[in-house]
């Protein structure tokens, strides 16, 4: 069986990359072609490369992987087959056109004019990988329409967040609601400021390309990291709410297993734990990226069981709370954070756009959404609970309902397309690092996928707090990735052309993120103590 499998596909496991006789050949191709482009040569796409790098790039799947989130790549489902992604590589690239060919510089030379190339960072045009990682999957550039672009931000940004924004109110006073609004116009900001870091040389398209064109391999390393641990950890949160709202709808499950006891919530996790498993083996997540668009209207459904109970169902809205908590900020500081989490997507659908200068307006839109979707949810939320709000709206809604029902399954099923399009990211970048091409094979990629699923089963079950662990990930990696990251970034990339203004709003905002970072990590950790 094993010889039958490396026969059958051996020849699509190599991931070739360029040697150094083929670098020269299509550098000395691209001098023959423009003799009088001497300046251009000189500030070549490829030259500036490959004296960063020796080696392709990691990770060079990123902007693949994550353009799921965009919903524009046509529906086609297959489980993973003979190789991984990075395996198939080569024998994909065989078949792309010569103007797709990975083998050359993602930009050439030629087709930048000389006004395109900055005179401030001529080293830097573009840091995409002209290493062989094929991806004839990923959509054409640009063939997003702007009504798509607004509906793919809002489903990035109003995600679970939701579920605990009343129970953020009710820990940090109503006061805090301004903080929800300092947050969403922060995020906003530093939204746009990654539109011009992508705007900031030809070539950037993913977030670790801005983190390459400001820092180097090393940004690029760093910022990737930290988008793979927060993907990884939002999958834990929605293991852990996919378990709490079951053990809520079977609060009697219970069992004996090696002599080990078994509640609800435990069950609930290992059993939503081997009905999503399945869903990550997927190669092609295109249908799953189309149905986990659905997510909006799951958010619309869930917020209508909210107000049915409170209005129809007799629940009722009972006026309570304090103006603020200040030992409990902090914890709101991490919940709110959380709901504008979504900076990890917006540069693939900028570069997904049709029209990208409208970015701008996207965002606007769908901030404005998401904020007052945020503030009605909190306050009807709130008000309707009072001091007994959970971390998670849904486990207050009256069990006998029909209503409460309805918003619970559809919390436990929105998540089992989500789970797979947010991890398959991380499944990728680690198969990147396997040394060897005949490691890169089903097994392979089959085994590191359900190690990945089950080791969030493992955290989910040692950690099953979902507001403290929604906290902890605003509070550090949220903060970092929306708020520090940006600002960094556009500092060290537009340093010579900055205003004032801008150097003191990007100053201040790094300022407030670290602060934020540093003391709702240290309030989410001992909270779960």
């Amino acid at each position: 069986m094993g010889m039958k499998l490396d026969e059958e596909y051996g020849a699509d496991r190599l991931l070739q990359i360029e040697t150094d006789d083929e670098e020269n050949e299509a550098h000395d191709m691209v001098n023959e072609d423009d003799d009088t482009g001497s300046e251009i040569s000189n500030h070549s796409v490829h030259a500036p490369f490959h004296s960063q790098l020796d080696s392709p790039t990691w990770p060079q799947s990123y902007r693949r992987s994550m353009d799921v989130f965009t919903g524009v790549t046509p529906p086609s489902l297959s489980f993973l087959k003979g190789s991984s992604m990075l395996s198939s590589a080569y024998m994909r690239s065989q078949t792309l056109t010569p103007e797709y060919s990975l083998s050359k510089p993602f930009i050439s030379s030629p087709s930048l004019d000389r006004e395109e190339i900055p005179t401030s960072n001529p080293s830097k045009l573009s840091i995409v990988s002209s290493a062989i990682f094929s991806a004839p999957e990923l959509p054409p550039s640009q063939q997003c329409s702007y009504t798509q672009s607004v509906l793919n931000a809002i489903n990035a940004l109003c995600g679970i967040g939701i579920l605990s924004i009343p129970y953020a109110l009710k820990e940090g006073g109503w006061c805090s609601l301004f903080l929800l609004f300092l947050f969403g116009i922060i995020t906003f900001y530093t939204g746009t400021l990654l539109k011009k870091c992508l705007e900031s040389s030809p070539g950037i398209e993913t977030y670790p390309d801005i983190g390459q064109a400001a820092f180097g391999l090393s940004g690029r390393i760093f910022i990737a990291i930290a988008l793979y641990a927060e993907l990884y950890s939002s999958c834990i949160e929605y293991l852990i709410m996919m378990s709490d709202n079951l053990g809520a709808l079977f609060p009697n499950s219970h069992m004996e297993f090696a002599g080990l006891h078994l509640n609800s919530y435990q069950i609930c996790a290992i059993i939503s734990t081997l009905v999503i498993l399945p869903t990550v083996w997927l190669r092609n997540l295109s249908l799953l990226s189309i149905v986990s668009a659905g997510g909006v209207i799951a958010l619309i459904v869930v917020v209508i069981c909210l107000l049915w109970v409170g209005v129809v169902d007799d629940v009722g809205f009972h006026p309570s709370g304090t103006a603020i908590n200040i030992a409990k900020i902090p914890v709101t500081i991490g919940l709110y954070s959380f709901c504008y989490g979504s900076h990890s997507v917006f540069p693939n659908i900028y570069s997904s756009m049709k029209e990208p200068s409208r970015f701008p307006s996207v965002l606007l839109i769908s901030f404005s959404t998401a904020f007052f979707s945020y503030l009605g949810v909190a306050i009807c939320g709130f008000l309707m609970f009072g001091e007994n709000t959970n971390p998670q709206f849904t486990l207050n809604l009256p069990t006998k309902l029909v209503t409460s029902k309805v918003a619970a399954w559809t919390v436990v099923i929105a998540p089992l397309t989500k789970y797979a399009i947010t991890l398959t990211p991380v499944a990728f970048g680690i198969e990147e690092f396997l040394p060897s091409p005949q490691l890169r094979t089903y097994a392979v990629s089959l085994l590191i996928r359900t190690l990945l699923v089950f080791s969030t089963l493992v955290i989910a079950l040692a950690v099953p707090y979902f507001g403290s662990v929604m906290s902890l990930i605003g509070s550090s990696l949220v903060m970092l990735v929306s708020l520090i990251l940006p600002c960094v970034c556009y500092i060290q990339l537009r340093k010579d052309q900055i205003t004032r203004f801008q150097l003191a709003a990007c100053s201040s905002i790094i300022v407030v993120g670290l602060i934020s970072a540093v003391v709702g990590t240290y309030s989410a950790l001992t909270n779960m103590v």
